[in-house]
């Protein structure tokens, strides 16, 4: 097969033969037809500090995918094949406490797909049969269910509180970012307000239903806090970007009692004014991932009963490139102006 691989520890991808995955007893074998380009990836392809802490090579990378299951071991029960799928990436232990407690996001042993195990960028892919969600709604396109990944992070991050009439902040308007806007909106938020520096992607995130986008190169959150007439504040704010900046701005602007979900992963050490966390009885919880698989139920059920959502929610893919030029695509989702890029392989 076709497989995009990270040969060895320096920066690069290449496109290469490689033999196909082989199924397990309780795994199912995937046709993959598309992919999303992740940061992860980006982080990968760069060869920077993190990559060179947890990635052992040659890999496959890439996590975010869909495609058309083809073979399955001999235990699996439920997935057969021609389900077309996405996938959980986070492979579980099932044995640990969390997982036993059926908080399986939180197993203290959880492998990644194309991080610590080959990947989806590749003609195939082989995963455990519980990591495989089959998606029976037609409605779900190639290019939707390749994103169900990065859109359960938005959910989860989204969902982590109640959001019904509350305003909301969002720090940070990358596609996960945008994808949140919309779940907010799709919730009842009353206002939402969500900052970046691309110009593009403030005016993605107005499409998603965004009341306020806020270029932090050219005006402070106290200011769009005053014209959206909020009078105490945000009270959730969802920190998307990782930057210590936001985080600070986003603590000044909570209104007393406000919640905070963090998903942004910051490269450098952050210092927080801990006695305003502490008088302002602030709450900041740390988001990673989604949680399985409430998560993926949720997110389906949205995108089925709601139009409006389902259209936003596709919106957010703004390019579409075959597998065969995945320089571009990298290039594109590096540049950071636009929304998902989605490789196609059954373009290769």
């Amino acid at each position: 097969m076709k497989a995009l691989i990270k040969p060895g520890p320096q920066p690069g991808f290449e496109l290469v033969e490689r033999p196909e995955p082989q199924a397990g007893d309780r795994d199912v074998k995937i046709r993959v037809l598309t992919t999303g380009i992740c940061g992860t990836d980006l982080h990968i392809q760069g060869w920077d500090a993190w990559a060179q802490a947890n990635i052992r090579t040659p890999l496959v990378p890439g996590h975010e995918f869909y495609g058309e299951v083809v073979e399955t071991g001999a235990l699996v029960q439920d997935v057969k094949v021609g389900d077309r799928v996405s996938g959980e990436g986070h492979i579980v232990c099932g044995t640990c406490r969390n997982c036993r407690a059926g908080r399986r996001q939180m197993c203290i042993r959880t492998v990644s797909v194309g991080v610590q195990r080959d990947g989806a960028f590749a003609e195939y892919v082989v995963i455990p049969e519980t990591n495989a969600w089959v998606h029976h709604d037609e409605s779900i396109t190639p290019e939707l269910g390749a994103i169900f990944d990065p859109f359960g992070n938005a959910v989860h991050t989204a969902l982590s509180f109640p959001l019904v009439g509350e305003d909301v902040l969002i720090t940070g308007a990358g596609p996960i970012g945008l994808m949140a806007v919309a779940v907010a909106r799709h919730v009842g938020a009353r206002k939402i307000a969500i900052t970046d520096v691309s110009a593009s992607r403030l005016e993605l995130a107005k499409r998603m239903g965004a009341d306020m986008t806020v270029d932090v190169g050219r005006m402070h959150l106290d200011e769009a806090q005053a014209r959206l007439q909020l009078a105490e504040g945000f009270d959730i704010g969802l920190e998307m970007s990782g930057r210590a900046s936001a985080l600070r701005e986003m603590i000044d602007n909570m209104t007393h009692g406000g919640r905070i979900a963090l998903l942004g992963l910051p490269t450098e050490e952050i210092a927080v004014d801990w006695g305003k966390v502490v008088t302002h009885m602030l709450t900041l919880k740390g988001i990673y991932g989604r949680e399985m698989f409430e998560t993926w139920y949720a997110m389906s059920a949205m995108l089925q009963t709601s139009k409006a959502l389902h259209e936003a929610i596709s919106g957010v893919i703004t390019d579409v490139l075959p597998a065969a030029d995945w320089q571009a695509g990298f290039e594109t989702a590096r540049e950071g102006t636009g929304g998902k890029v989605v490789l196609d392989w059954t373009r290769i």
